[in-house]
Protein backbone atom coordinates (compact mmCIF):
# COMPACT_ATOMS: atom_id res chain seq x y z
CA UNK A 1 0.00 0.00 0.00
CA UNK A 2 2.79 2.44 1.17
CA UNK A 3 4.42 2.16 -1.79
CA UNK A 4 1.66 2.85 -4.09
CA UNK A 5 1.03 6.36 -2.20
CA UNK A 6 4.71 6.98 -2.47
CA UNK A 7 4.47 6.32 -6.52
CA UNK A 8 1.30 8.51 -7.31
CA UNK A 9 3.09 10.83 -5.01
CA UNK A 10 6.60 10.98 -7.35
CA UNK A 11 4.07 11.09 -10.50
CA UNK A 12 2.00 14.11 -9.26
CA UNK A 13 5.41 16.29 -8.06
CA UNK A 14 7.24 15.30 -11.61
CA UNK A 15 2.89 16.99 -13.10
CA UNK A 16 3.47 19.69 -10.99
CA UNK A 17 7.15 19.88 -11.93
CA UNK A 18 6.13 20.56 -15.81
CA UNK A 19 3.10 22.84 -14.50
CA UNK A 20 5.96 25.11 -12.05
CA UNK A 21 8.55 25.17 -15.15
CA UNK A 22 4.97 25.96 -17.84
CA UNK A 23 4.51 29.58 -15.58
CA UNK A 24 8.11 29.99 -14.74
CA UNK A 25 8.69 30.46 -18.21
CA UNK A 26 5.63 32.48 -18.60
CA UNK A 27 6.15 34.85 -15.93
CA UNK A 28 9.97 34.84 -17.51
CA UNK A 29 8.24 36.36 -21.02
CA UNK A 30 6.21 38.69 -19.09
CA UNK A 31 9.09 40.16 -17.08
CA UNK A 32 10.53 40.61 -20.76
CA UNK A 33 7.98 42.60 -22.29
CA UNK A 34 7.56 44.98 -19.36
CA UNK A 35 11.23 45.59 -19.53
CA UNK A 36 10.95 45.98 -22.92
CA UNK A 37 8.22 48.40 -22.82
CA UNK A 38 9.32 50.14 -19.89
CA UNK A 39 13.23 50.36 -21.27
CA UNK A 40 11.18 51.73 -24.81
CA UNK A 41 8.94 54.46 -22.61
CA UNK A 42 12.06 55.40 -21.05
CA UNK A 43 14.39 56.01 -24.02
CA UNK A 44 11.19 57.89 -25.78
CA UNK A 45 10.96 60.45 -22.41
CA UNK A 46 14.86 61.14 -22.54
Amino acid sequence: MGRRVQKSFDELVKENKAEILKDDQAMSKIEERIDQKYEKELAENS
